[in-house]
């Protein structure tokens, strides 16, 4: 392990790469066959009220890190999702629901 770099205030090493974008939050782009997603991954001490995810059907409880999505430009149509979900959501087949009394196998 390396020894922590403590450096006073004012003899800071000075970065190079000055003109690069800084994204300070936690959001970024997907794109996939659907569109353009924009991706928004939140921290459990962020999340202050339970969800559903679209993914599993399944409800996010509070305070559990997820997935905020939505296509570009419909910022009303945010989804939810568990992360293992969002990153799963292209590999799912189509959702098949049995009646009551269909075998499980």
């Amino acid at each position: 392990m390396s020894p922590r770099k403590n450096y006073p205030k004012n003899r800071r090493p000075k970065n190079n790469d000055e003109d690069r974008e800084i994204n300070p939050s936690n959001q970024s782009f997907e794109e996939d066959e659907n569109g353009l997603w924009t991706v928004r991954k939140l921290t459990g001490s962020s999340a202050s009220k339970p969800y559903r995810c679209p993914g599993c059907d399944q409800v996010i409880p509070m305070a559990t890190p997820h997935t905020v999505a939505w296509l570009d430009g419909e910022e009303d149509n945010r989804r939810h999702w568990h992360n293992a979900c969002w990153s799963k959501r292209n590999n799912r087949g189509p959702r098949t629901e049995r009646t009551r009394n269909a075998p499980r196998y």
